[in-house]
């Protein structure tokens, strides 16, 4: 099984990361040794610190409009091993050691596997 390891993060780290109107932004989760894309999903202020503290992906449900950690009832659980934001702080990109079958609630090992064309 996988660890989970915190990421050293400072204060102003955290505050470069720019939000949307619903204090929510982007978070890219990508395949640690492959390279692919998992998913994307939407984190908010709390759950980024949980994700950091952690070391396992914690993510705001739209949908259900409540904190939702990867894996805890699937078992796909993911572990960051890497955390980054873009140049205008408002996307996040989580490096990830994926436990389980896959990021996807299809079942899929990613969400990305529709192609165009």
């Amino acid at each position: 099984m996988p660890a989970a390891t915190p990421i050293a993060v400072t204060d102003d780290q955290l505050s470069r990361v720019k939000y949307d109107a619903d204090g929510l932004v982007p978070a890219i989760v990508q395949e640690q040794g492959t390279g692919d894309v998992l998913m994307m999903a939407w984190m908010n202020a709390e759950t980024l610190r949980q994700s950091l503290a952690e070391g396992r992906t914690v993510f705001w449900s739209r949908s259900r409009q409540e904190v939702w950690r990867k894996g805890d009832t699937s078992g796909d659980r993911q572990f960051v091993r890497h955390a980054s934001y873009d140049c205008d702080g408002d996307t996040l990109l989580f490096v990830v050691e994926q436990e389980g079958n896959g990021a996807c609630h299809t079942g899929e090992r990613s969400c990305f596997y529709r192609a165009f064309g």
